[in-house]
Parts: C-alpha cells; structure tokens; sequence
C-alpha cells in the first residue's frame, strides 16, 4: 500500500520508486482531524486542502482507500493492518518523525522538486554555511538543468540576472495592470461537502477557522492546475517581470501566477512548469526578462527554501539571534483589517483574511516588515504565515520567515534585514497616497508607523547592523538623525495597538 498525503495529489506521487509497488498498487490517503484541531488556519487553507484530497480520492476511485480518522496514526493502523505500507519524504519534520515511528512504514525519495537532497548536500558542503546565497544556487540549478541557457556555460541574453530590467513601480496613475485575469476554478459538489463539514466542525467546537472562505480560487485538481498554468504563460507571464514587486490596492493579483498552491499540493511539478515558461521565451512569446524573472522564483527561491529547510535543520526554525520576544497581538492573529487605519498593512491583511494569499512583496516589506520592526517573537510569526496562507507550509514558511523576513538566523540565508520604511512602499505601490499617514514623517500625528518603526528597529540592532556591508549606511543616516528620541518614545507608546 503506498501513502499519499495531502500535498502529494499529482501523477509524480503514486509510486515510490523502481524497488516499490508497482503503478497499480493500492494507494491510502488519511484525512486527519488533529491538524486542524492543532492550530487555529485559515478557513480557505482548509477548505482548499480537504477539497484537493477528496477531488483527488474521487478520481483514483476503486484504488485509493480514503480513511477519515482522528490522527495519522490511526488511519494507517485501520487501513494497513500490520502490511507494508510506503510513503514519499515528508515535507515537514513532524511528517518526518511520524513516518519513521512506524515499524511498516517505508520512507521513499522527497518528489516534486528539481534537485535530490543529497545533490544539494553535496554542493553546500563544499561552500561553507555562511555562502549559501540563493544567487550562487539558482545558477548552478540553471546550468544543471539546462534553463535558460544559451550555448556552453553562458546565460541566455549574457546575464544570470535580470532585476534591472524588473521590478519597476507600477504604471503611474494606473489602478489595475488592466491584463486578462489569472484562471478561476468552478466549485462542485465536493467543494460543497468539505464546506459543510467545517461549518458542522465549528459549530461542534472542534476546530476554530480564521478568514473568510469562498468561494474558491485556486486549483484543486490537477486538471485546474494545467488549466491555470496555461492561461498564465499565453496571457499573463508577458508582464510578470516589470511588475513583480509592485504593488496596486484595486489589483492584488498583478501579473502573478497564482500557481504556488497548486505546486505544494503536488498537482504540478516544477520543471512543466519552468520548461513550459522556456518554452514561450523560445518561441518569441514572452520576453527573457519576465521569463527570467518567473524562472528564478521556482528554480532559484522556491528550490533554495526546500533545501536549505532540511539542510539547516530542525533547530534552525528556534532561531533568534536579536532576541525578539514580544507575541502577536490579538488583532493580528485575527486578521482584523478593519482595526488598523495604515491603508498599506490594512489592505494587505484584508487581502489575506479574505482570500489567505498575497504575493511576495506584501508578505515581506509590508507583513513580515512590520512584525520585524516590533520585535515580535519569530517562531510565532512563521506559525502565523504557515495557518493563514494557502500556499503555507512548515517548509516553505521556516527559512522564509525565520531567515528572509526576520532576520533570525543571524544572517546564514541573507545578507541583510530585508525591512524599510514608508518611502519604499510609496515608490513600490499606490498605497500610501490615502492613507492617514505620511511616509517620510517619523513623527507627529501623521508619522508613519513604516518609517518611525524602521528607524527604531535600526536604533535597536545599531552595534549588528553597524557591521554588516549592506546596513552600515543606515547606521549612518540614523546618527544623524536629531528626532530619533522622539520617534522611540511613540513607537513604545503605541506598543501593538494596531497603527
């Protein structure tokens, strides 16, 4: 019997290897209530997951035993009865742990990503912890596997890097992109039962849902899957690199892809997907700087975060080298847009209780920025992230957060605190425009809490930041600053009431 959890759903999953069960062998799939009983996720997050499993055990039919039972643990001792049963690598420790704890079970290769572990062990080794940059990475999986590559060693186009080229503000006065809009699934019947379970579970007191769920926006079959992938190579990925890090309040969704759910459930693999946006570069159909651009998030960065999680270990997420403690405040925890008056952190928080996603720079500059500026305790951050996003995983949210948006690990995934100011989200967005606060002021009554909490947080870590290349020259611009006394006593009296 071989073992598909809830983020193995695609064709690449079904069989563990040449030495396992054949293609036609019994699978075993476990809907377990303890996850959900565990912590408090999205409603949407649920609802995409239960729904992705159940459409998947709908179309393996007859082969598949589909077990609901109180834990892992259970469900595998009601459907193998003491037989062997094989499972792919988790993707989490806890997953990792479970499966080895049990005598029957037999642990296969990790699928659904572009390179072995023991591959990447075997580069990192080599470099030493402290020069793992995602750059070095993302060009030795390039040339590896023959991404955009042009003849011999050499990068299509001369440069590995296209970021001058992307990354541009949004088009001024603009309130959309005004492109086709990113692929929309139909709900179903399915769809309709999963709901109805978890309203009957809060109702009961079992579990507890934050956000809104419905209707759906991602994909859950892998059908929907290449469906999405399709309608944003021919008509989106054109304008993906300009705009990647740009922000609009009326468009969330920009040129983004909306596929990173449908990857970590396992409905699509990585290399259709990066092969397929090749394909369109080769063909005269979208330029190499949006290609480039799409290509290195999942080669380069989604890769490089499934990597270094397991490379780092399981200590690495307790990471907190700046000493943040402070918790979560409640309107955080409960995506309560509607009690924060900073439009940025507003809209972006509203995005995420009403749909459990927003692309890469709301979570980092705006989120993940503004709980780096408070001091708040890492670990419940990077819980935060993995409950209330769709795409979320243990995975996936331990070195983003812990390492990319925190800070925590000191500085082994980068070179530098990634957090800013108001001007950044000013120049990157339309968001600051009506909002009650300004951001270049520091303080005052309309002192933007981006902009005084930068500075603070500066102010805070002055003696590292002063060491690092990339941050001594903040450490400079704060000393010449003659308010910052007055910019720390309103942002202690603010505290985490909501800005």
């Amino acid at each position: 019997m071989h073992w598909l959890f809830g983020d193995q759903l695609g064709p690449h999953f079904l069989t563990p290897g040449e030495d396992g069960p054949g293609r036609n062998a019994p699978l075993l799939m476990i809907e377990a209530r303890s996850v959900f009983r565990r912590r408090r996720f999205h409603r949407a997050k649920a609802h995409l997951v239960l729904s992705a499993m159940r459409h998947r055990a709908a179309e393996l039919g007859d082969r598949v035993t589909y077990v609901r039972a109180a834990t892992y643990r259970d469900g595998v001792e009601r459907a193998a009865r003491g037989c062997p049963v094989t499972v792919h690598h988790p993707t989490s420790y806890g997953a990792l742990r479970l499966v080895r704890s049990m005598s029957q079970v037999r642990v296969g290769p990790a699928r659904g990503f572009l390179v072995p572990m023991a591959d990447f062990a075997a580069w990192a080794d080599g470099r030493g912890d402290r020069s793992l940059r995602q750059e070095d990475f993302y060009r030795w999986v390039r040339r590896g596997h023959d991404l955009l590559m042009a003849d011999g060693d050499r990068p299509a186009g001369g440069r590995w890097n296209l970021d001058h080229d992307n990354r541009q503000p949004p088009p001024r006065d603009a309130k959309t992109l005004r492109i086709d809009r990113p692929y929309r699934p139909r709900e179903d019947a399915i769809d309709d039962e999963v709901r109805h379970d978890l309203d009957r579970w809060e109702q009961d007191g079992d579990v507890s849902f934050v956000g809104c769920d419905g209707p759906r926006l991602f994909p859950v079959t892998r059908t929907e899957a290449r469906a999405a992938l399709d309608r944003f190579v021919d008509r989106r990925l054109g304008t993906f690199g300009p705009y990647e890090d740009a922000m609009l309040a009326a468009d969330p969704v920009m040129s983004h892809s909306l596929l990173s759910s449908s990857l970590n459930l396992g409905l699509l693999d990585p290399a259709e997907v990066v092969e397929r946006a090749e394909a369109e570069w080769r063909a005269g159909r979208a330029p190499l700087n949006s290609v480039e651009g799409f290509i290195r998030q999942i080669a380069g960065w989604r890769e490089y975060v499934w990597q270094l999680y397991w490379y780092f270990g399981e200590e690495y997420r307790r990471s907190n080298v700046l000493r943040h403690t402070r918790p979560l405040p409640d309107w955080w925890n409960d995506l309560d847009a509607a009690a924060v008056e900073a439009r940025c952190l507003r809209t972006v928080l509203a995005q995420v209780r009403d749909t459990g996603w927003t692309h890469h720079i709301p979570r980092l500059m705006i989120l993940g920025g503004y709980a780096l500026q408070r001091g708040w305790e890492p670990a419940q951050v990077t819980d935060w992230f993995r409950r209330c996003f769709v795409d979320g995983y243990d995975w996936i949210m331990v070195p983003n957060v812990v390492g990319m948006s925190q800070y925590a690990d000191g500085g082994r995934m980068t070179s530098k605190p990634y957090t800013s100011g108001g001007a950044y989200i000013d120049r990157m967005s339309d968001l600051c425009g009506e909002c009650v606060y300004r951001p270049r002021e520091r303080t005052g009554e309309h002192a933007c809490p981006y902009t005084a909490g930068y500075w603070t947080f500066v102010d805070r870590h002055r003696a590292r930041l002063a060491g690092l290349h990339r941050t001594a020259r903040a450490v400079w611009q704060l000393d010449r600053l003659t308010d910052i006394a007055e910019v720390r006593r309103s942002v202690r009296a603010r505290g985490d009431a909501p800005p």
